[in-house]
């Protein structure tokens, strides 16, 4: 099979992104993660297959899905829409297609090599001097023949390469990817081992261990470290310095707060999911300027190049 046609599972392609990388970006939205954030901001990216996600508020109650659904997966009750996600057989989704309201989505469609980088090029012209496309996620490397080949066909077309990615991934797969990027982008949430496996779902040392590893062996590619900063998580100067002083000791080209927000809420909804942390939550941006502050005369910020290959 030609490298073109190998296909991965997308849920969103973004353009005109100007904070994912350097200069314009387009932004492949990957599915699929091992982490489990408490905090995501992207539910419908965790599963790595199609999901169908239901609007309540947009539902006509027409029944018109009920006509196409071939498993008996959707029924209709007074308060709108019942979907039976153990019977839910995505196959193409008729039911999303014949929804007239556009209550029904589809998070996850199945895109070859070509198709994404044909869709990303398209924007081409904004950044061919600077900027380019990220593999965002979910997690990229949770499909690994389908990144390495895209990031394989985006050089052979002259289109420079980040990648968003929390590190957690096999070595050698990671590896293999970091050698095909021209920047990369990664998260560290804690330092902690059993707070990250509370907050992540997963032990922190396989990020870490990763960023060494792809440091020593790319000692010139562009190191872009993030921490969502997160109210009850790591909102304190003792988790942000001690991460703040990882990204500088190896040798991050930039170490970057994100403030904590709720814009993905509603997705939990859509897809029949509770948020995991409080609603409440908010971070008080006093305290994330002063957590800012301090990081950035820990880990300053370095000129990055960002030259066409």
């Amino acid at each position: 099979m030609a490298q073109s046609d190998i296909q991965g599972l997308v849920f969103n392609i973004q353009h005109f992104s100007m904070h994912d990388g350097p200069g314009i970006r387009t932004l492949v939205f990957f599915k699929g993660c091992p982490l489990r954030c408490r905090w995501c901001s992207n539910p419908e990216s965790q599963s790595g297959v199609e999901e169908l996600g239901y609007d309540r508020e947009k539902c006509l109650r027409c029944g018109t899905c009920l006509s196409v659904c071939t498993r008996g997966a959707l029924s209709l009750t007074g308060d709108g829409l019942r979907i039976d996600r153990t019977r839910c057989r995505i196959d193409r989704a008729p039911c999303v297609r014949s929804c007239p309201a556009e209550a029904l989505r589809l998070y996850g469609e199945k895109m070859t090599v070509g198709e994404v980088l044909d869709e990303v090029e398209k924007e081409a012209p904004f950044y061919r001097l600077h900027g380019g496309v990220t593999l965002s996620g979910g997690e990229p490397l949770m499909q690994g023949e389908f990144v390495l080949a895209l990031l394989r066909e985006a050089g052979r077309r002259k289109l420079r390469t980040a990648m968003e990615t929390c590190a957690f991934a096999d070595r050698e797969l990671f590896l293999e990817a970091a050698s095909l990027l021209d920047y990369l982008l990664a998260d560290v949430k804690l330092m902690d081992d059993a707070r990250h496996r509370r907050a992540a779902g997963q032990p922190v040392q396989v990020i870490l261990d990763n960023l060494r590893a792809v440091r020593r062996a790319y000692p010139s590619l562009p190191l872009h470290v993030r921490t969502p900063v997160v109210p009850g998580i790591n909102d304190n100067m003792e988790d942000i310095l001690a991460i703040a002083s990882f990204a500088a000791g190896i040798g991050a080209a930039r170490y970057e707060l994100l403030p904590y927000h709720r814009l993905g809420l509603q997705k939990y909804g859509y897809l029949e999911r509770s948020y995991p942390l409080s609603e409440e939550l908010v971070l008080e941006d006093e305290l994330f300027q002063r957590l800012r502050t301090a990081a950035a005369e820990i880990c300053p910020a370095q000129a990055v190049s960002d030259e066409t290959r």
